[in-house]
């Protein structure tokens, strides 16, 4: 985001969910989310990319993103999307379709998860960068050992992916951004 947009965007009024691509010329998605987050701390940022990486998926929820969308993903579900993000502040698709989430009175209830100190360890570990193999060195185990952690803690916030373990973790204030 070069001085002319920063500009721009100052003198319009802010939005309240911009979508950011993560691979952008002169600053990419990550360092825009991050100038983003510290200017103008209401906007809902939603990352777009075709980038599968977990890494990438990671870094850009870390610079202040609350969602991560693929760019090839339908009209409705983009619609759906943003509407859950400017409703609740993220998007998660793991999330949305745990039948332990219930909407009372607009607020999502919280089904408590109770994570041994192994399983949150592991947590704050996989919501990096690091890959499983080195996170099985970090805490000194095998990596069957932290297969274990993994399947126990996705089996607990109810999904199937690192990044929905992430942005749970987040959601449940494992993580804070």
């Amino acid at each position: 985001m070069g001085k002319t947009c920063k500009k721009k965007l100052s003198s319009l009024p802010a939005p309240d969910i911009m979508l950011i691509d993560v691979n952008m010329p002169l600053m990419d998605g990550r360092e825009t989310a991050r100038w983003l987050r510290a200017s103008y701390p209401f906007i809902k940022m939603v990352a777009l990319s075709m980038d599968d990486k977990e890494s990438t998926i990671i870094s850009m929820l870390k610079a202040g993103c609350c969602s991560y969308l693929y760019k090839d993903i339908q009209p409705e579900e983009l619609e759906s999307a943003l509407h859950h993000v400017y409703q609740y502040g993220y998007y998660n698709l793991d999330a949305i379709h745990n039948k332990h989430l219930r909407v009372t009175n607009g607020n999502e209830a919280q089904a408590p998860v109770h994570l041994s100190d192994k399983e949150s360890e592991f947590v704050l570990l996989a919501c990096s960068d690091l890959t499983y193999k080195e996170i099985a060195h970090r805490m000194n185990h095998s990596e069957r050992t932290i297969d274990g952690y993994r399947e126990s803690v996705f089996k607990k916030y109810r999904v199937q992916s690192r990044v929905g373990m992430a942005l749970e973790a987040i959601r449940r204030g494992l993580i804070v951004i």
